[in-house]
């Protein structure tokens, strides 16, 4: 049965899912869009608007918090800075919804779905195109 499992696994064990959360999601934060696939695109929406929901209360615990979400390396402690000095002041009145999920159709190589994840809010930088699969 199926009750109360909404975790998508990605065919990875949690180790790895983690750390492929924690990658995109600092991925998604430093160039505010990325190209995925998009059922990594789904399991990334929660995870990272959890974060934002953490970065709009701006205290020293929920810094913390976010930077043991996102690891201890410094490109969590980057994004860590830019999600609440850039991302979650710009999403202050919306009560949800931080994220918007695009559909681009199948890659080439293997028909994957692919998708593009970005911020509502959060203005994309000029040239801030990643492929992060």
């Amino acid at each position: 049965m199926r009750h109360r499992s909404k975790t998508v696994k990605l065919q990875r064990d949690k180790a790895h899912r983690d750390a492929l959360l924690r990658n995109l999601a600092s991925s998604l934060i430093e160039h505010r869009r990325i190209t995925t696939t998009l059922a990594k695109a789904k399991a990334l929406r929660p995870f990272a608007e959890k974060l934002v929901t953490l970065g709009k209360t701006n205290t020293l615990h929920s810094r913390r918090r976010a930077l043991s979400i996102l690891g201890s390396n410094q490109l969590a402690q980057r994004s860590v800075k830019v999600l609440f000095e850039e991302i979650a002041p710009a999403s202050e009145e919306r009560k949800g919804g931080y994220c918007r999920i695009i559909k681009l159709g199948q890659r080439n190589s293997d028909s994957a779905p692919m998708a593009m994840i970005e911020w509502v809010d959060a203005g994309v930088k000029a040239g801030s195109e990643e492929d992060a699969d």
